[in-house]
């Protein structure tokens, strides 16, 4: 993706693995989700970065509006004549909302330059999602729609680095929207603070250790090792730097003052 090619983040993680795939520097993130003036929108919007040099325009306050809010970035990026994509992500719990049916049609009849991913942890907040929807793949819903659907193992990041490629090279090129589904699982709760159940039984300590025996991280560490890309002091380095990095993200978050109120004169209201 190029710089200011539109991404619209799934809300569970609130954009932070979005923006770093982007090139943004998280210690900014970190300073608007603690409130202070340092961060990204001055402290004052908390998880809803803005960042318009990489293409980010904060998240939706509720599930399902960034359908739509996803159909207008994709007008702008056909009209505009700069050739510009929007990669627009959900979880499978949201994909249940009447405004991705909505938005799909008017993407799909409009040819627009949109890449829908569904980041499928297989629970929506608590039921599973072969309770709550009709059929196995997500994905199949793009073949009412006349647009390609696709299925990855969102443990691969190469699987879905070559799958988002395609979609976005086919978007750029004018031919419209692709639908991919990334199948993925959730190792934390669906937000701190709440249980962790699947339906009305508790996950437990053997649970985590099957699903962590793949974790991604873990998986293209091993592929990176055994295709001879890094060696194994040259992770460490790397493990090293990112520790480094994180450290000094919190630090600057620490440091910066809250916002004064002041300021939402200027970002509320016009003048």
């Amino acid at each position: 993706m190029n710089d200011d090619d539109f991404v619209f983040p799934a809300v569970r993680g609130h954009g932070l693995p979005h923006l770093i795939s982007k090139g943004v520097d998280p210690k900014y993130y970190l300073a608007e989700h603690c409130g202070k003036s340092t961060g990204s929108c001055g402290g004052v919007s908390t998880y809803h970065n803005i960042d318009t040099e990489h293409g980010f325009f904060g998240l939706a306050g509720t599930l399902g509006t960034g359908f739509p809010i996803s159909v207008g970035y994709g007008m702008t990026s056909k009209w505009n004549g700069k050739q510009q994509v929007v990669v627009s992500c959900f979880g499978d719990g949201t994909s249940n909302r009447g405004t991705l049916h909505e938005s799909f049609l008017m993407a799909a009849n409009w040819k627009l330059p949109i890449v829908w991913v569904c980041e499928n942890n297989q629970l929506s907040m608590y039921v599973p999602v072969k309770d709550h929807h009709p059929v196995e793949n997500i994905a199949d819903l793009a073949f009412g729609y006349g647009m390609p659907g696709e299925v990855v193992d969102g443990q691969d990041v190469v699987a879905v680095a070559k799958a988002v490629d395609k979609a976005v090279a086919r978007a750029r090129a004018g031919e419209g929207p692709s639908l991919i589904e990334c199948k993925t699982e959730r190792f934390v709760t669906h937000s701190i603070g709440l249980p962790d159940r699947i339906d009305l039984e508790d996950r437990t300590k053997d649970d985590y250790v099957e699903l962590k025996k793949r974790d991604p991280v873990v998986l293209f560490q091993e592929k990176l090792l055994k295709e001879g890309v890094l060696t194994q002091k040259e992770m460490e380095r790397i493990d090293q730097e990112i520790a480094v990095e994180i450290d000094a993200a919190e630090a600057f978050a620490d440091a910066g003052s809250p916002p004064d109120p002041s300021v939402l004169d200027d970002y509320l209201y016009a003048k």
